[in-house]
Parts: structure tokens; C-alpha cells; sequence
């Protein structure tokens, strides 16, 4: 059913209805790219198979109106609009926040273009597709997703450019971008003097926290069997560190999160108690020699309070506090790009005096629970006596010797997890080593603990900093010794110690995981430094940095009232130098006005010449009734050009080479009475 509108001329009489044109093949196959690319970009966080349904749905569509044109039928359309919400509150269990939110938008999107027959809807549904692209910067603000965002406005702007009247379709379609790239590229110093002068506010003005209580960094406070699996073949960054001085070497690059004291045989838990009332409880005391070690963190948005320093730390950053496990707890979830500074000794005796609380906690183990486990350690203690060092040597040499092996897909484990992996599956990775050795310590009588963060990371030397991704997440041990403290044991070091200087992928030899093998490894490891370029740069250019933006000058402080000044003073100063860019003559113009000039010369030649106060419209309409045998030329001639010069703002190259073929091509003849 077309569409048509209906005006009032100037005596108030209403003109008939004209419809609405029908939308063109080259507009609607960019609609559907424009859609495509707004799927692609929210595909990771969509559930799988809403993500092919979708994809399914648009190029059925696209093939449809190809083949067969006109809108799907409006009762094929209305139980497909009405099943999208009951899937996305089947899946989330809500309309309503980031996911569900986006995943209903993609979908209405979409479901959009089975209507999309008329330029209106065409406007409409780019229009809610731009919106939607934004929204993608929600999950990920990083230089790929951003230039992605930029790359799919290009379809998108495209397409509206291809409504324009006069846009005739170009032989290739991949050249009707090239207008709209070099528009993005001339606003890209408007977008930069708005980024830098535009006063930004303290806190963001929505939260983008994620749906569930776990970190994005895939760190939390308790750790079972497995849970590390994803989380070692995710090479996305957790933090990067710059250090002041010297690097410690790969051996002493552990980095300290959350201690865990609590077993319930299956999942180790660590401290439940808020950041406030987690205040009351002092840190651990530390006497410690040897170099100390000062560094800036960059860390990665993980919505969690606890901040990662390397192995231990001696204080806490502006904001945080140290827990009683010398764990940093930050007053405030990381919900965006944080740095902070922090210093720590890897040389130390930490809680030299063991307190009756501590100890208790560090040997208790639940009820019931793994038996065979519990008879090794008894025998150990047996045999060794008071010696707690040889104790700690036994445990670790029989995963040394004991047929042990290191993988990321370790069997399951039943009831008696500890007996299962030690006597049966043998096959494990950090967290299934850290849990069992903990355990036999504490059955013989060893106050032990677990403590879970990153080990390793990539020195990256043009950047000057260590980058430490998700997949160098690890766990390890803490053993209480007479006259030594706590003291650090990495079980998984001893069954494999490349673990230690390679990484927990590459110490499993995971060659599944296409993008941690080899050259692309490094290729993305040096990739890094722009990244974190970006992160300095661009992320982590908040309001405080902004404040600061002009004491290079003299300024010590920027104001509100001066950064608009700024911003304005830069609008004005881009502005004029758009202005002379556009009186600048082009070479379509030029091409244009030199057709036009032959066209009027070649008309003077035969009696038609253009008087100085007619307009293009009259004098080719003119000269039609002045050469009859030659008016259906000379109309499509003066509707050609009134459609170059007026109808648009740049005309293609093709359509000016069109003109002026048909200029040249053109010879009237003089009329003879």
C-alpha cells in the first residue's frame, strides 16, 4: 500500500495527493548493510542463537525484496514483532537494562526492514540503527570497537545520502562511500576540539556495571574447580603496569587479590565483609628488605572493590585500604579505567607472630571430606615430626613425581574433590593445585591459605610497561612457617614451571586457541601499546585531566567558563576554515560550468541566446519552443542541470560526466522559415 501526501497552493485549494516514491534497489540494499554491520557489532554480547535468527532474517529479507520487491505480508510481520520481547524476557528475565535492553533493540531493528518499502521508513530506521551503534560502546569503548562504530556509520550515512533526489546509482556500490568518508574525515576536528573543550561532568551520567556480581576480570572471592577455565583462554587485558626503576623478573611477578581462608570441599571463599567494615580489621604486619618496588597500574574496568599489586604490598592508594590479608580493598567498585600508584617488597616475613584467630582459620577444613587426602598428610606428619619445611617439600614432590599434568580441560571431579584429583584424574591447572595443596597442609597440621590474582605478563618494550591479560590469572598457595610468616608455595610450578615464564595457556600447550598461538600472539602483544595509548589518551581523559588541560600555560586550573570559551573559540575558528574550504571551485563545478557554457554557446550559435536576466529554468524552456525538433534534448539538458546545481549539495562524478557528455554530443541546428 503506497503512501501519498496532499499540499495547498497559494489560493487554498488542495492539490492532489502524489505518493510517496518507492524506495530504490541501491537504498535498500545499504539499509540492510547498515543493519548487518549493527548486528555484527553487538553479536558478542547477544545469545547465539538470537544472533543467527536475526542474521537469518535479514538476508532472507534483502534476497525477498530483490527477487520479488514489496514488504513482507503484515501477518507474517506481527508474530515475529510479538515473539521478540517474550524471547529477550525468556532469556533475561527482564525488558530492562544494558543487555535486554540492546538485544530488543538490535531485534526491532531488524524487524524494521521486512516494512521498509518508503524513503520515510528507510530515515526512521537509520535513525534508530545510529542510536543503537552508540549503544555498542557501552560493553567495550576500546580502539577496534570504536573505529568499528565509526567504520558502520559509513553504510548508514550512505544510505541516506542515496535518498537525496538526483543520486543516480554508481556502477560500483562500494564508491557511493567515498563522499561520506571524506564528510567523517572533515568532522573529525570538530569532534576533537568537542572531546577536549566540551566540560565533562565527575561521574557519568548512567552506569554501565554489568548484569551479574562478577568481575570482568573474571577474579572474585571464591574459587571452585574449573572456574578459571574461560577465564585462561581470555587474552583481553586486566591491568597494565609501569614500573619506576627497576622490573622485577618473571619469577617474583606474582600479583596479590583476594586471600581465601573458608572450605566447604568443594569452593574456597575468602573475605565476605564490605570495604567499610572490612576498615576495622588492621593488615598483617610486614618487616621486609631488599629493593622495593614502585609502579602506576592501569586497571581494566572489573566492577569488583579489590585492586591487584604485585606481591605485597606495603600500602594502599588514595581511596582503598589494605584488608587483614594485605589484600587492597578500594572504597569504590572499578566500574571504568582506573590508575593508581602503589609500592610493594617481594623480600619480607609477613605476620611473623601468628595470632590464635588466624591459626584457627588457617587449619580448619570441613567435616566429612576427602579421606584419603587426610591419611597422606597425617603419614607426612608422622614421618617428618615438627619439621614443617619437609612437610611442605613432600607436598610438592609428589606433584613433581607423581604422574601430574597440567591442562585447561581437566576431567570433573565428584564429591571428594581433593581424593579425586589426587589419586584418580591427576589433571588439573593453578586452581585445582592451589586447592589441593592448601588442603594437605592444613590436614598436617600447617596453617595454609589460598591466594588467587595473575602471575607472568608481557614486558612490552616500546610501551615500557607490563601488560598482564586475563588468561595470566592464577592461583597459589600461602603456608605459615615458624620464624619465616606466610610464605608463598606455587604447587603448579612444580609440575610444570614453565607456567611460570610462558603463561597458563602456552604451559598446556592449548594450540585450540587460534589467537594465542605463535606470530599472532606477538603481533597482538605489540598491538597492545596502542591500546593502552588509547586508555591514557582518550578513556582515561576525565574531568580532572580536563582541569588540568591548560597549566602547560600558565593556567592552573581550567574553568567551566574557560573551556567553553575554548570550545567556542575552536567552533568559530573551524568554521571559517569550512567556509573557505567550500568557496574553494571544484573540479565538478568547474566541469559543470564549462558543459554549460558550451551548451549556451552552441544555442547563441543558432539564435538562442541566454539573456542576462533569465534564469536557467526559462531559458531552456525557451529555447525548447524555439527549437521544436530538439525540445525532449534540451528539457532532459535543463532538467539535468537544475538537478546538478540545486538538488543536491555534491554532485557524483558520474552524473557530471553524464552532463557534459550529453553537451557535447548536442549540436542543434537553426531553425530554417
Amino acid at each position: 500500500m503506497s503512501t501519498a501526501t496532499a499540499s495547498i497552493d497559494n489560493r487554498g485549494k488542495t492539490r492532489p495527493a502524489t505518493p510517496e516514491p518507492v524506495l530504490g534497489e541501491r537504498a535498500f540494499g545499504l539499509l540492510c548493510l547498515t543493519m548487518a554491520a549493527v548486528l555484527v557489532l553487538h553479536s558478542p554480547h547477544l545469545p547465539w542463537w538470537l544472533s543467527v535468527l536475526l542474521a537469518v532474517a535479514l538476508a532472507a529479507r534483502w534476497w525477498q525484496r530483490h527477487r520479488h520487491g514489496g514488504r513482507i505480508p503484515w501477518w507474517l510481520r506481527l508474530p515475529l514483532t510479538l515473539a521478540l520481547p517474550l524471547a529477550v524476557v525468556g532469556t533475561y528475565g527482564t525488558l530492562f537494562g544494558r543487555l535486554p535492553g540492546c538485544a530488543l533493540a538490535v531485534g526491532l531493528l531488524v524487524l524494521k526492514t521486512l516494512e521498509s518499502e518508503r524513503p520515510r521508513d528507510v530515515r526512521t530506521g537509520i535513525a534508530f540503527a545510529c542510536f543503537v551503534l552508540m549503544c555498542a560502546l557501552l560493553f567495550s569503548q576500546s580502539l577496534g570497537i570504536t573505529i568499528a562504530v565509526m567504520l558502520a556509520l559509513v553504510p548508514a550515512l550512505s544510505c541516506l545520502r542515496a535518498l537525496q533526489p538526483g543520486q543516480a546509482a554508481t556502477p560500483a556500490w562500494w564508491r557511493d562511500f567515498s563522499p561520506v568518508l571524506k564528510v567523517l574525515a572533515l568532522a573529525i576536528p570538530l569532534a576533537l576540539a568537542a572531546f577536549v573543550f566540551l566540560p565533562r561532568l565527575d561521574s557519568p551520567l548512567w552506569g554501565a556495571g554489568g548484569s551479574n556480581g562478577t568481575g570482568l576480570t573474571g577474579i572474585s572471592n571464591h574459587m571452585s574447580p574449573g572456574d578459571f577455565t574461560q577465564l585462561l583462554i581470555d587474552d583481553s587485558p586486566a591491568f597494565r603496569i609501569s614500573f619506576k626503576g627497576a622490573v622485577p623478573p618473571p619469577a617474583e611477578r606474582y600479583f596479590r587479590g583476594p586471600v581465601l581462608w573458608w572450605f566447604d570441599g568443594r569452593t574456597w571463599s575468602g573475605n565476605l565483609l564490605p570495604p567499610s567494615r572490612s576498615h576495622r580489621q588492621p593488615p598483617e604486619t610486614m618487616e621486609y628488605a631488599g629493593p622495593v618496588y614502585r609502579y602506576t597500574v592501569t586497571m581494566e574496568p572489573s566492577h569488583q572493590h579489590w585492586l591487584f599489586t604485585l606481591d605485597t604490598p606495603l600500602d594502599a592508594p588514595q581511596g582503598a585500604h589494605l584488608s587483614a590479608s594485605r589484600t587492597v580493598i578500594r572504597d569504590k567498585p572499578v566500574n571504568q579505567l582506573l590508575r593508581y600508584q602503589a609500592s610493594s617488597a617481594v623480600r619480607h616475613v609477613l605476620a611473623p607472630r601468628l595470632d590464635r584467630r588466624e591459626r584457627y582459620l588457617g587449619l580448619e577444613l570441613p567435616v566429612g571430606f576427602d579421606p584419603r587426602a587426610r591419611t597422606l598428610a597425617e603419614s607426612w606428619r608422622k614421618k617428618y615430626a615438627a619439621n614443617d619445611m619437609a612437610i611442605v617439600q613432600a607436598a610438592l614432590r609428589l606433584f613433581h613425581d607423581g604422574g601430574f599434568r597440567y591442562t585447561l580441560t581437566p576431567p570433573p571431579l565428584g564429591h571428594n574433590s581433593i581424593d579425586d584429583f589426587l589419586f584418580s584424574t591427576k589433571a588439573g591447572f593453578c586452581e585445582h593445585y592451589a586447592s589441593a595443596f592448601t588442603f594437605l597442609m592444613r590436614a598436617a597440621g600447617i596453617p595454609a591459605r589460598v591466594v588467587t590474582g595473575y602471575q607472568g605478563g608481557y614486558w612490552n618494550k616500546l610501551g615500557d610497561y607490563l601488560l598482564v591479560r586475563q588468561s595470566d590469572a592464577h592461583a597459589w598457595s600461602e603456608v605459615w612457617l615458624q620464624g619465616r610468616g606466610w610464605v608463598r608455595e606455587d604447587p603448579t610450578a612444580a609440575v610444570r614451571p614453565s607456567r611460570v615464564t610462558l603463561g597458563a595457556a602456552a604451559a598446556a600447550g592449548n594450540s585450540d586457541v587460534w589467537y594465542q598461538r605463535g606470530w599472532l600472539q606477538a603481533l597482538r602483544n605489540h598491538w597492545d601499546i596502542v591500546d593502552h595509548w588509547w586508555d591514557q589518551g582518550v578513556i582515561g581523559f576525565n574531568a580532572l585531566r580536563q582541569r588540568g588541560l591548560l597549566t602547560p600555560f600558565g593556567v592552573r586550573q581550567t574553568s567551566t567558563t574557560l573551556l567553553l570559551l575554548a570550545l567556542a573559540g575552536s567552533i568559530i575558528i573551524l568554521m571559517v576554515l569550512a567556509g573557505a574550504f567550500a568557496l574553494v571551485p571544484r573540479r565538478h563545478g568547474n566541469a559543470m560550468d564549462a558543459g554549460m557554457a558550451l551548451l549556451r554557446q552552441r544555442l547563441a550559435r543558432v539564435g538562442v541566446a541566454r539573456r542576462p536576466s533569465e534564469g536557467p529554468v526559462h531559458f531552456f524552456a525557451r529555447a525548447a519552443r524555439t527549437l521544436p525538433h530538439e525540445s525532449q534534448r534540451l528539457e532532459a539538458l535543463g532538467e539535468a542541470w537544475v538537478r546538478l546545481r540545486y538538488a543536491q549539495v555534491s554532485p557524483t562524478p558520474e552524473s557530471v560526466r553524464a552532463f557534459c557528455r550529453a553537451v557535447r554530443d548536442f549540436r542543434p541546428r537553426r531553425v530554417v522559415k
